[in-house]
């Protein structure tokens, strides 16, 4: 009974990313609209602030007494971000890569990557380190925005706006809130049915939790792309992977400082699959050979580390 209950309820949680997503893509795309942004940086901004709840929620759960729980979760969604979503995705739908500033802004997401393995070879992330980060979040919000502002669509060439920004703006927060609560209910009852079925507690974290916090960028770059929003996807992805560094990992540290943080080789990990996206992207289309490049690294990154660590 208690196993079809957790199947169940992590049954809606899936259905309530589903939704969450699509409102979270229909919000976004109707303040792009609305502002003449494009859709690259509404992906990166507004909609990828939107996927990474549950990355700040666990974040803020975990500051102090489990800070390897932060970094952990911060490295396995970047790569899972690349490997699943954009290899899946692409899979897919080849993905468009030719908005305005696509390789700029992969070339910054490149540029932040190494900054949680530059930070920990001292053996720690500190307060202080966490406070830096949190610095570059707010130069990059403020680079974002005036890169927002200089290649808005001229308004003869801009889509109109079906709804109003009071709408869309409600429509993004329902969808993140419900990104939020469906990713958590999902994700926990997922544990539970891979511990009924006797999986072990690290075994869980590394499989089940380290995709369950994917699960919106997932669900999210999905329905961008059915719905003819690449740009959105993609950005998502970039948009996520600075926040996780900057945003997660900053508040996380700052909070209460990251002990027994040393350099390994998922740092270098999550580099290498920021630098095969820049490659795969940089002519302007990730092909479903790419994508099938980043999701094959990804399950065979996933097999090796549970074999390291049993």
């Amino acid at each position: 009974m208690e196993v079809a209950l957790s199947a169940a309820l992590a049954a809606a949680g899936i259905a309530m990313l589903c939704l969450g997503g699509n409102w979270l893509v229909s919000g976004g795309v109707s303040i792009a609209r609305r502002y003449r942004v494009s859709s690259l940086v509404i992906g990166m901004t507004i909609v990828a602030y939107g996927t990474s709840t549950p990355e700040l929620a666990a974040s803020i759960a975990a500051a102090g007494e489990h800070g390897q729980v932060i970094l952990g979760n911060v490295l396995g969604s970047n790569i899972a971000n690349v490997g699943m979503v954009i290899g899946v995705s692409a899979l897919l739908v080849p993905l468009a890569a030719r908005a305005p500033g696509t390789r700029r802004w992969l070339l910054l997401m490149l540029a932040v990557s190494p900054l949680p393995l530059a930070l920990s070879l001292d053996g720690e992330i500190s307060s202080l380190d966490g406070l830096l980060l949190l610095a570059g979040l707010g130069a990059f919000a403020a680079y974002a925005m005036r890169s927002a502002l200089r290649g808005r669509i001229p308004a003869e060439e801009a889509p109109p706006g079906r709804r109003g920004v009071a709408a869309s703006a409600g429509l993004v927060a329902l969808g993140a809130a419900l990104l939020w609560a469906g990713a958590l209910l999902a994700v926990e009852n997922a544990v539970l049915l891979a511990a009924a079925l006797g999986l072990t507690e690290k075994v869980i974290g590394l499989t089940v939790i380290a995709v369950g916090t994917s699960l919106p960028e997932l669900v999210t770059s999905v329905i961008s792309i059915r719905r003819g929003h690449a740009d959105i996807g993609i950005g998502n992805i970039i948009g996520s992977n600075i926040y996780n560094i900057l945003m997660i990992l900053g508040l996380g540290a700052a909070l209460g400082g990251i002990g027994g943080a040393g350099a390994d080789a998922d740092h270098l990990v999550m580099i290498v699959f920021a630098a095969a996206l820049l490659a795969f992207a940089w002519r302007g289309t990730v092909a479903r050979a790419a994508g099938a490049c980043l999701a094959a690294g990804y399950a065979a990154y996933m097999v090796l580390l549970l074999i390291w660590s049993t």
